[in-house]
């Protein structure tokens, strides 16, 4: 089981910077890929940006250019910059890390951090 504490959420207005951390109870010594996904009222779980153990990087499509996802020395906590914030970024933001296994994938879940963009 791997324990995820986030912290960074906030208000912040249009074109505002945020930076969201994320500390894990693990390392990418035995974790496959970290990152966050976002939630707004009424939509799904999307992914935001992850990266993997390999260092490599996906961000979803409405980020790109604007967030940047990377991880300390450490292995065990990776970082979220983002800039030029926009409204429709308001959401609940969690912490993900993902195991994959060769029976099945496993996900674990931070408890959420809100962060709200008025415009």
């Amino acid at each position: 089981q791997v324990q995820l504490v986030e912290s960074g959420g906030g208000l912040v207005q249009a074109g505002g910077s945020l930076t969201l951390s994320c500390i894990a109870s693990e390392d990418f010594s035995s974790i496959n890929a970290m990152g966050w996904y976002r939630q707004a009222p009424g939509n799904r779980r999307e992914l935001v940006a992850r990266i993997f153990r390999d260092s490599s990087i996906e961000y979803g499509d409405s980020v790109k250019g604007r967030f940047t996802i990377s991880r300390n020395s450490a292995g065990n906590t990776v970082y979220l910059q983002m800039n030029n914030l926009k409204p429709e970024d308001t959401a609940v933001y969690y912490c993900n890390a993902a195991k994959f296994r060769l029976a099945e994938d496993f996900d674990f879940w931070g408890q959420g951090t809100q962060v709200t963009v008025s415009s």
